[in-house]
């Protein structure tokens, strides 16, 4: 059964080389036998590439128009010839392979720059509040002394690639159910930089780098936490053939403090104290990343009060000068036993309270009575 090649494409009989072109790449990927796998997929894009090489020749599509398929007289086979649009179909296969045909090259190598690298650091909980500098030992590639990274040994130097002839790109032909196909691709003799090396360095043994272990020193910033990241500019491995080195990446973790939690740029710790001390009041030393502060308990203080050191906490990362707060959270020891002495007064102050007849001065002096037996 003849075919109508425009019906193929779904295009109309008036079509510009554009809607043509438009037509047929995307056709061509949706029955691509590579990404479509259903039944007839194959021969649909058979059609479909057939009719595209018809119709994107000027010369083709005006003897078809004439005289329909049978004035072709055998034009155009049923595979691309290196006249009937190949660069078009080369990049449909490019799109797919990323590879293939004719149009497509292979870049000669030139300077690359080195791998980034990552050290993996655990700071201690102060030190990532307060920021410091800590120095890190690092294994990574540095370009030859001997060789200053040419990787040839003294007195001599590279030489052009006999198999690409510099080009650093070879090309393959390969004959498809779908045409002649040619594929470029990097040099296997020289990896695409068009030049070998015939003396190699003795010290690199041609590569142009070696391993090194470098000590370097590193500045912490205040306000750090576990996740933070820092750059640290062209300590990775170096580059090749004059390429910049890459970066280190150090990410931190932090270690738990015993006494602090850390909640964003705000601490928090508990403070026990006993329940006479929370009834009269105290003033307690109170241990802060800053070291040991008086800290006054108000006299009435109920447990699960919180009580706030202003500007105590961390500072903000990239700008010391503000920093969170230190919250302390206020745990009211109540003892399981207490002493027939103890007991009497507490008994007594019960009685008081409950008989409302107490005046402020006698009750104050019971409590310091009762103060005094846990002094």
């Amino acid at each position: 059964m003849a075919r109508d090649f425009y019906e193929t494409l779904d295009v109309s009989r008036d079509a510009s080389k554009e809607d043509i072109k438009r037509a047929y790449r995307k056709l061509a990927r949706q029955f691509h036998p590579d990404v479509n796998k259903e039944s007839g997929a194959e021969e649909r894009f058979k059609d479909i590439c057939r009719a595209y090489e018809i119709l994107a020749d000027d010369e083709l599509r005006s003897r078809y128009d004439r005289f329909g398929e049978a004035g072709l007289n055998g034009a155009g086979a049923a595979g691309f010839d290196s006249s009937g649009g190949f660069g078009d179909i080369g990049d449909i296969f490019e799109s797919f392979f990323g590879g293939f045909a004719g149009g497509a090259t292979a870049r000669r190598g030139g300077p690359m720059r080195g791998d980034d690298l990552r050290f993996d650091l655990t700071l201690e909980f102060k030190e990532a509040i307060f920021g410091g500098e800590r120095e890190i030992s690092i294994d990574h590639l540095v370009t030859c002394d001997t060789c200053r990274g040419s990787g040839t040994k003294a007195g001599s130097g590279p030489v052009t690639c006999r198999t690409c002839s510099g080009q650093g790109q070879v090309r393959q032909a390969r004959r498809t159910p779908f045409g002649l196909f040619t594929q470029v691709t990097a040099c296997p003799t020289c990896s695409g930089t068009g030049e070998i090396i015939e003396n190699p360095c003795p010290t690199c043994n041609g590569r142009g780098r070696v391993q090194r272990s470098t000590t370097i020193k590193i500045t912490l910033p205040a306000g750090v936490d576990s996740g933070t990241r820092l750059r640290v500019q062209g300590e990775g491995d170096a580059g090749m053939r004059g390429g910049p080195s890459g970066d280190l990446y150090v990410y931190l973790s932090v270690r738990p403090h015993p006494v602090f939690r850390r909640d964003g740029n705000d601490l928090s710790s508990i403070i026990e104290v006993t329940y006479l001390q929370a009834i009269l009041g105290t003033t307690l030393k109170v241990e802060t990343v800053e070291g040991f502060q008086d800290v006054d308990i108000p006299a009435g203080t109920q447990p699960e009060t919180v009580l706030t050191l202003e500007g105590k906490g961390v500072p903000r990362l990239g700008n010391s000068t503000r920093r969170g707060n230190h919250y302390l959270l206020i745990k009211v020891i109540i003892p399981s036993k207490v002493s027939g002495e103890e007991r009497e007064l507490l008994d007594k102050l019960a009685s008081l309270r409950d008989e409302k007849i107490a005046k402020k001065e006698g009750l104050e002096g019971l409590l310091d009575s009762i103060g005094n037996l846990f002094h």
